[in-house]
């Protein structure tokens, strides 16, 4: 039973992931109501943003972070204007919405393969050497406790400012009733392209963590984007409370159903989660 305190820390540490991107999936969905598939892709181009500054022009890990996240959440604004915001005021569907995202989520990928190679990086060597901590016989770095750190403050702070901010109670009235919040006075579209700029950059930081953690490739937006979207199903789409549970019951099923048997069936446990909670409990773990 050695190996359980391990387990229990990978989940944590594959929850904290997960609840970053799940909890700014449910946070851009809240207010827009479609599947955004460019989603995986803000975590890519914050992630190859830091590699570029700090590996490529040298600049110190921080600043190319803080660098890194505001690309992601300028990338998530401009994607709202050029793209979200005409197909808005055309009133076309969520599906011709989807369409347009899966489009712009491939070129941007082919675009980051082109630029920086499809050769797998890492950002670990542009910080000072991590501290390793050790709770029995588990083990974890500081990356790894800062993720944790990370998704717990999100989770507070998104919390805090849709409950008790001007900008929050917006988004909640656009989320119930869009055209009524138009009626009260509510811009909705400028509030869906500052929601975009903050679920974007949130998701930029998770790349970021990854980028730290694992490594980097072009094709990691797909794989971050389904596994928020497991989340985000299973907790209860458009909430973030919901979003920070079901990433961290994924992370634990996911982790937990490896134990005994090969790593390779991580994914098909995590979609026989989504399958069971669309079969049994569509609403997720928190209905909006």
């Amino acid at each position: 039973m050695e190996i359980l305190p391990q387990l229990i820390i990978n989940s944590l540490i594959a929850g904290s992931i997960y609840a970053i991107l799940a909890m700014s999936f449910n946070f851009i969905f809240s207010a827009t109501k479609f599947f955004n598939f460019v989603h995986g892709s803000y975590a890519l181009i914050a992630g190859y943003a830091v590699f570029y500054f700090s590996k490529t022009l040298g600049l110190p890990v921080f600043p190319a972070v803080v660098i890194g996240i505001l690309v992601a959440g300028a990338s998530g604004f401009i994607f709202d204007k050029l793209i979200n915001l005409p197909l808005r005021i055309r009133k076309s569907t969520n599906t011709v919405k989807l369409v347009a995202s899966i489009g712009l989520f491939t070129i941007i990928q082919a675009f980051v393969a082109i630029l920086f190679t499809s050769q797998f990086q890492t950002l670990s060597n542009a910080s000072s050497n991590q501290k390793i901590y050790q709770i029995s016989s588990a083990v974890f770095t500081q990356t790894q406790l800062i993720m944790f750190v990370s998704a717990a403050l999100i989770f507070i702070g998104l919390i805090i400012l849709l409950k008790f901010t001007l900008f929050g109670k917006a988004i909640n009235a656009l989320s119930d009733d869009e055209e009524v919040a138009k009626i009260v006075g509510i811009n909705t579209n400028k509030i869906i392209s500052y929601v975009f700029l903050i679920g974007a950059g949130l998701a930029g930081w998770a790349g970021i963590l990854v980028g730290f953690d694992t490594g980097i490739e072009p094709t990691m937006g797909l794989h971050l984007f389904l596994k928020a979207v497991i989340a985000a199903v299973v907790g209860g789409m458009g909430s973030v409370g919901g979003a920070f549970l079901g990433a961290f019951l994924l992370g634990f099923a996911e982790n937990f159903g490896i134990w005994k048997i090969s790593g390779e069936w991580k994914d098909a446990i995590a979609f026989g989660l989504l399958i069971i909670f669309l079969l049994f409990r569509p609403s997720g773990i928190i209905k909006k």
